[in-house]
């Protein structure tokens, strides 16, 4: 890798979230009409006392500028047969005109978002520090958006030029353009300094317009460090997400604005794949389940509305607040595939939301209308300023080599790759341990530009793993090593299992029909077919992230004799360059390391 380039990555940090590697999963939006209550205000865009207000919103769009690929940029849709069908999605150019085409006739308008605009994004925005990213959503007019766990990919400092601009502290002013910032607010209201114990960013933000206000409170996860890296959040405190919200919601009713929206990056899991499922049938709330479930049914009363995301999955729901009155809860999927439209009937006598008249449902970002002429500018922009590292081939392969899976073929690539490198720096390195969530696309073997069909150029690898890791290599005990292959399936990932993918040479099987830890079957772990011993020391390589116990892999982080290694994309590059030419290509991995019981 040019020395140029690596610096640029240097200050990407992993935060993988949990549950990612099947982003192609996607689900439910509900008809507009399931939740309007006949009885309730006619809804009404002139003067009087009810005004409709439009709120259009996304989430996790992780710098996807162009039209995402393969499953990535496809949802899944419900036909009326009972049978389902694909459609492909995503892409600002086409999510401008959508945003557009929505807003005419709809005087009141907001565009909101809920974290993870920017990190592990595609070469073209993530090879300038997301940049392009920010300017895209100034483009498409984003009122507001909360942090998510990835806007800390690079640490506060960043998170904070990204918001006020200038040029990044090493690389410069990418294009040779001072870089102006957003001009919309991240909203950061559990996210605090340690010592000074205040809020990193604004906590919230009020729109108004002609006597309408709406207030809008921002938060991420607080689990946000366990799944970013150490050094992304030194000298935050991450606080409770319900506890944050009411907090602030108490504060902007003592300011007069009643109507308020939480922003919030966590999520849940609808009970379909189909983004048009009903997902308040049979019964409301009965088809989502995860985090923001307890979340919605604890959030003060006050708020009127949620708009989520962070699990990358689609819903328009109804969850009881504590007064056990049902109240929206959506999420727009990810990268830009779709949007949410949601009315607020805004009681100009009460200046709250008569909450019943809420109605809300998803929308397909479809690839049928037309490019806005302005993301397509900024697009040929940074692909041209990207392109010579981008189109800069590393290797070949034999066929696709895919990233889903309980062990994918491209967590096999990786791990091998890592394996390699920490050989080549210390030889008695004995496996790698990658982690899947850090693996956010597959290797195509089509071509996606004119290097031809098996080529993998360093823009397509860099879609696979950008997070700009290093390899580290750390002693573990093979009790240890037992353990944290444990802790895939128990403790913090037991309801949601976070598989390792795992070097040549070490083997072990997954029993599913049990539970917890013992889901692991001890006495299989093996090195090249010779069962580990718990008490001998083994050189394990894994990137930082993991390095640092992240995931949940408490385990990892306790690792001696540790020794930061080189950049992890670098060593994917070399592994696929030294293993591989368009005569004999990388043939595809056989994904055959882990005996899967179920």
């Amino acid at each position: 890798m040019p020395p140029t380039i690596r610096s640029r990555r240097s200050h990407r940090l992993l935060a993988a979230a949990a549950g990612l590697a099947t982003v192609g999963a996607l689900a439910a939006a509900i008809p507009a009409s399931a939740h309007q209550d006949k009885a309730t205000p006619s809804h009404h865009q002139g003067s009087g006392r009810y005004q409709d207000v439009q709120l259009l919103s996304f989430n996790d769009l992780h710098g996807n500028l162009e039209p995402p690929t393969g499953s990535s940029g496809r949802v899944t849709e419900l036909q009326a047969d009972g049978t389902t069908k694909t459609v492909d999605a995503g892409g600002v150019e086409y999510l401008a005109t959508h945003l557009r085409n929505a807003r005419q006739g709809n005087k009141y308008s907001i565009t909101a978002a809920a974290g993870d605009m920017v990190g592990a994004s595609p070469l073209i925005s993530g090879l300038f520090h997301d940049e392009p990213t920010i300017e895209a959503l100034n483009g498409l007019d984003l009122d507001v958006t909360s942090v998510g766990n990835h806007e800390f990919d690079e640490g506060a400092k960043e998170l904070a030029r990204l918001q006020k601009g200038g040029c990044h502290p090493t690389d410069g002013c990418s294009g040779g353009q001072k870089f102006t910032g957003a001009d919309f607010p991240y909203l950061a209201a559990n996210v605090t300094d340690e010592k000074s114990g205040k809020p990193i960013l604004k906590p919230y933000w009020v729109w108004k317009k002609n006597g309408v206000k709406v207030g809008f409170i921002g938060v991420t996860l607080e689990g946000t460090p366990n799944i970013v890296s150490a050094e992304g959040v030194k000298g935050l405190k991450f606080g409770d997400e319900v506890e944050t919200i009411n907090k602030y919601a108490r504060e902007l009713q003592r300011q007069g604005v009643k109507s308020i929206v939480a922003l919030i990056h966590e999520g849940g899991s609808p009970a379909s794949t189909a983004y048009n499922y009903d997902c308040d049938s049979p019964g409301a709330g009965d088809g989502i389940s995860g985090p923001i479930v307890d979340i919605a049914k604890n959030v003060t009363p006050a708020v009127d509305a949620l708009i989520t995301g962070h699990t990358h999955q689609a819903y328009a729901c109804t969850i009881p607040d504590p007064a056990g009155r049902p109240r929206m809860v959506t999420s727009a999927s990810s990268f830009g595939r779709l949007y949410t439209d949601t009315t607020l009937t805004y009681d100009r006598w009460t200046g709250d939301i008569a909450r019943t008249a809420v109605k809300s449902a998803n929308h397909v970002v479809t690839r049928d209308v037309a490019k806005a002429a302005d993301m397509t500018t900024l697009i040929t922009k940074w692909k041209t300023l990207s392109a010579p590292v981008a189109s800069r081939p590393i290797g070949y392969i034999a066929g696709d080599i895919g990233n889903t899976g309980t062990e994918s073929q491209a967590g096999d690539l990786i791990a091998d790759a890592q394996l390699a490198y920490a050989k080549s720096v210390d030889p008695e390195a004995d496996l790698a341990l990658m982690n899947p969530g850090g693996i956010r696309a597959g290797f195509t073997y089509t071509a996606s530009g004119g290097e031809g069909d098996g080529v993998v150029t360093y823009g397509e690898a860099y879609t696979v793993q950008p997070f700009a890791n290093t390899v580290n290599l750390v002693d573990l005990t093979g009790a240890q090593v037992i353990t944290a292959l444990q802790q895939q399936v128990s403790g913090a990932n037991e309801a949601s299992p976070k598989i390792l993918q795992i070097s040549k040479g070490l083997t072990y099987t997954l029993d599913l029909t049990k539970t917890g830890a013992a889901r692991v079957v001890a006495d299989s772990v093996k090195l090249g077919g010779t069962a580990i011993d718990p008490a001998a020391t083994y050189r394990v390589a894994m990137n930082s992230f993991l390095a640092g116990g992240g995931d949940g892999f408490a385990e990892l982080g306790k690792g001696g004799n540790v020794r930061v290694g080189g950049d992890d994309l670098a060593a994917l590059g070399t592994y696929l360059t030294a293993n591989s030419s368009a005569a004999s290509p990388y043939p595809v991995p056989a994904a055959d390391r882990i005996t899967v019981l179920k």
